[in-house]
């Protein structure tokens, strides 16, 4: 199962969360990520990726424990320019963080 693609519902914020914990230093690039599903939410299928999303190394079900051995390239802190406003806004520590970027403000 090397393209466990992706963790989260789609909206980002698993990827917020992600870029956030390894800017301050609690994630580093080889920290094993996780994943629970029910196993009816697993599918085996390609879907569609972006470069923010985070590819897991387990996915946890009720029954097993399946490690992906993926290959995907993790992203790499956060993508700024794809982040729209509202959501710097709405989000405490982006907004922080935003504040100290001179091409943002």
């Amino acid at each position: 199962m090397a393209g466990a693609a992706r963790a989260g519902k789609g909206s980002g914020y698993s990827d917020l969360e992600h870029a956030l914990a390894f800017a301050a230093g609690r994630l580093s690039s080889d920290t094993p990520i996780l994943t629970t599903v029910h196993s009816l939410q697993f599918i085996e299928e390609a879907i569609p990726r972006e470069v923010h999303d985070i590819p897991v190394d387990y996915i946890v079900t009720r029954e097993q424990v399946i490690e992906t051995q993926t290959s995907l390239p993790r992203p790499k802190g956060t993508y700024w320019k794809l982040l729209p406003p509202e959501k710097i806004e709405a989000i405490p520590a982006l907004r922080r963080m935003a504040a100290h970027l001179p091409d943002l403000t």
